[in-house]
């Protein structure tokens, strides 16, 4: 057999070099390929075991090699990485026309799931990590949920699809078109600032209500840690008025969630302290610390409580809709007003104001005000223990203000007990805050050396 024209290989081949589908000739650097795609395998053998244990055709090996393919291309490039993905496009068609050909349903779901996976690896040949990998946990979470979501969706009334529609306008619709900013002639209103409050309220309690219809009384306290990482003062009224019904599970489900967001509340403002001023935070360890303590002991007191009654018999809870727009609007208006006032104290008293301005925040919202402290603190416009001061009274007001938060409960028991709790952790926060700068600066003379250690000097 003679050997092929060389004119007619080149011919064949020419055009393939041209649209650029030629490797590449660069050297890459072995030990960041080898990482990006181990990345690329890991995330398609995440998705791949939840579909193995569904049964699924595409299991733990289908979804590794798709991923692994996509990281492939995203490393060779573009070029490479649009074949691989219609490549995938087409196995997803491939394996939906074999289960019809089988009378079977087309697995619209798996193929979605194959799709992903693929961009994800693409996405993970080119050097991105944290959004592939979030994108890829996320689509397990709910490829894994499925019996969960479709139970809850099925389930829905006319009313919470209207509610769910209603927060989707407040937070999507009217937010864009409010005015940025500070407005007025005297710039002391901010549309956006107290509609954000509005839109917190709507979501909070929507969130609670979800996780109360999923998981029962326990979505309360696991509403109550994540509604106090956001605002602990709404998530409070929110489970005070779900022990209205007087249910005993639900009564100490709220119990324990109030104390979550409180406790939740101190942790989010002390990581707030160490991420923004090292120093702020510090002088402010201890009566944090402190406040922690007293709310964790609070909270497994009653946790041994109920379990020794969880075995009584209880009914079903009536569940309330999951939000109610005029008490989240006249919470907006409380906020718009305390605002301005907060505003006109720094004005007004400049640094003198300083602490007023703390309180009035913690009230509002402990978070802003201990943010506002820590930058104070970088600008150098006031000392450092002056700042941690105030962001503890933030927090000291944050759990003041849920004391006739939790009212709204009608249930003496659970007042008394969770007023107790709050005026505990409120005490020894202010002892705690008195003794921390003697303390630190005991540990300073006895502990050699540790004054080296520390960003800036402990203030005498």
């Amino acid at each position: 057999m003679s050997a092929p024209d060389p004119h007619i290989v080149n011919s064949l081949v020419q055009p393939l070099i041209q649209v650029g589908m030629s490797l590449p000739e660069v050297k890459w650097p072995y030990p960041v390929s080898l990482m990006r795609l181990s990345l690329a395998l890991a995330l398609g053998l995440l998705i791949g075991l939840e579909r193995e244990r569904r049964g699924k055709e595409a299991g733990l090996r289908t979804f590794g090699f798709i991923a692994l393919l996509g990281g492939m291309g995203g490393v060779l490039g573009d070029n490479y990485a649009y074949l691989i993905l219609a490549l995938v496009g087409l196995l997803t068609i491939f394996l939906n026309m074999q289960r019809l050909r089988t009378n079977e349903t087309a697995e619209l779901t798996t193929s979605a799931a194959m799709l992903i996976t693929c961009v994800a690896g693409i996405l993970c040949g080119k050097g991105h990590t944290a959004t592939p990998a979030s994108i890829m946990v996320i689509v397990t979470a709910l490829l894994a949920w499925k019996d969960r979501l479709t139970g809850f969706s099925l389930g829905l009334t006319e009313n919470e699809m209207r509610s769910a529609l209603l927060l989707a306008i407040l937070a999507i619709v009217i937010y864009p078109a409010l005015p940025e900013g500070a407005i007025g002639p005297w710039k002391l209103i901010e549309p956006r600032a107290a509609w954000v409050t509005v839109i917190l309220i709507a979501g909070i309690g929507f969130a609670n209500y979800v996780l109360w219809k999923m998981y029962g009384t326990r979505g309360i306290v696991m509403a109550g840690f994540l509604g106090g990482l956001v605002n602990s003062s709404i998530t409070v009224s929110e489970l005070a008025a779900r022990a209205r019904d007087q249910h005993r599970d639900t009564i100490s489900a709220a119990y324990r969630g109030i104390l979550l967001a409180t406790g939740a509340m101190l942790i989010r403002n002390g990581a707030l302290l160490v991420i923004l001023a090292p120093a702020m935070a510090l002088t402010a360890t201890i009566p944090f610390v402190v406040m922690l303590i007293v709310t964790a002991a609070w909270f497994f007191v009653d946790r041994n409580a109920t379990r020794q009654v969880s075995s009584d018999p209880t009914g079903q809870v009536e569940l309330p809709l999951p939000f109610s727009l005029t008490a989240a609007l006249k919470y907006g208006l409380v906020f718009l007003i305390l605002h301005i006032a907060g505003v006109l104290a720094q004005q007004t008293f400049g640094e003198a104001g300083f602490y007023a301005v703390s309180l009035i925040g913690g009230v509002v919202s402990s978070a802003s005000a201990v943010a506002a402290a820590a930058s104070l603190v970088a600008s150098g416009s006031i000392p450092v223990h002056v700042a941690s001061t105030g962001a503890v009274l933030a927090s000291l007001a944050s759990v003041a203000i849920n004391l006739p938060l939790i009212l709204r409960s009608h249930n003496r028991g659970l007042v008394l007990r969770l007023g107790v709790a709050m005026l505990s952790i409120a005490v020894l926060g202010i002892v705690g805050a008195m003794t921390a700068k003697p303390l630190l600066n005991f540990l300073l003379a006895i502990i050699p050396g540790l004054d080296d250690l520390l960003p800036v000097p402990i203030p005498q």
